[in-house]
């Protein structure tokens, strides 16, 4: 596996036990519609949060929230309206993306809730 999947992976990881240590439910990871992934689903006060996790290993590009881009928006807004039909859900949702920075010398995690309301 490349070291950038292997860097995604563990950031997926990182921002899972993060969110579960914050008391969230982790209802799904890696959903699949048609061309998008939800990286987490996950339920909270009575909400129900895509979580899109962005990894990176240093912050030299920009800080790795800055790379969901509006079509990366488009088709998670499309995926996450798939998995409540699918699923018969009835909960507002939410869209958040995580942050990490995760090196040798560094590891954070920033959560930002609602971040589509930023674009």
């Amino acid at each position: 596996m490349a070291h950038h999947n292997e860097l995604g992976d563990l950031g997926e990881q990182l921002a899972a036990e993060y969110l579960q240590a914050k008391g969230y439910a982790i209802l799904e990871r890696n959903y699949r519609f048609q061309k998008a992934e939800i990286d987490i689903i996950a339920r909270h006060n009575n909400q129900l949060i895509c979580v899109e996790v962005k990894t990176r290993n240093s912050d030299f590009f920009g800080d790795p929230q800055e790379f969901v881009t509006p079509g990366k928006v488009k088709l998670l807004v499309k995926a996450m309206d798939a998995y409540v039909t699918e699923n018969d859900i009835d909960l507002e949702s939410r869209f958040d993306i995580i942050a990490v920075l995760k090196n040798k010398t560094t590891e954070t995690i920033s959560h930002y809730e609602n971040a589509f309301y930023h674009f």
